[in-house]
C-alpha cells in the first residue's frame, strides 16, 4: 500500500517558497498571506506588479490565482 502524504502548512520560508513555485494551487490561505507579507517586507526589490499582487494576496488570499502565487514565490526565492 502506498503512502499518501497530506499537504501540510510550510514550516519555514524556504518550504513556503518551494511550495509556491512548485504547487501554488494547493497553498492555504495562511501560507499565501505569509508569502505575501514576506515579499512586502523586502519590497525594495519587488516590482510594482509584484507589490500589487502581494498587497492583494495579503488582504484576500482567495483573490489571487496560482500563477500570481508562483510569481510571488519566485520573487521570494530571488531574495535569498
Amino acid at each position: 500500500m502506498s503512502e499518501h502524504r497530506v499537504p501540510h502548512a510550510a514550516g519555514s520560508i524556504h518550504d513556503l517558497v518551494r511550495k509556491a513555485t512548485h504547487s501554488p494551487a494547493i497553498m492555504t490561505k495562511a501560507e499565501t498571506i505569509r508569502l505575501a507579507e514576506h515579499v512586502l517586507k523586502g519590497g525594495e526589490h519587488a516590482t510594482e506588479e509584484e507589490q500589487a499582487i502581494a498587497k492583494r494576496a495579503a488582504l484576500d488570499p482567495e483573490g489571487v490565482n496560482a500563477s500570481e502565487i508562483a510569481l510571488l514565490g519566485k520573487r521570494a526565492a530571488a531574495k535569498k
